[in-house]
């Protein structure tokens, strides 16, 4: 993993721990409900972000280093796992 990505997803990883925990605090004190939903939209917001990161690479490392190749499988298989993730987040993201 490109260190510098390795070093913001812990981070973020941190911060969503934080964020469940003060969630779950919520749930469990019975907060006001748009309050608890506010709360889970930014924790859902920083997983999203966490994703965008791992995104970024994968492109930067397998998936260039794949589409690099002279094999004509290894891209094939490239191009199979990014419309794949694609379609993953487009049907499951809704």
């Amino acid at each position: 993993m490109i260190k510098d990505i390795k070093t913001r997803s812990q981070h973020r990883i941190k911060i969503i721990a934080g964020q469940l925990a003060g969630l779950q605090k919520m749930i469990e004190n019975e907060d006001y409900c748009v309050d608890i939903l506010t709360q889970s939209l930014a924790v859902q917001r920083s997983l999203r972000s966490l994703n965008k990161l791992i995104l970024e690479n994968h492109l930067q490392t397998h998936v260039a280093h794949d589409l690099a190749s002279n094999d004509n499988k290894t891209k094939e298989k490239a191009l199979k796992e990014l419309l794949d993730l694609y379609e993953l987040s487009n049907v499951r993201g809704k």
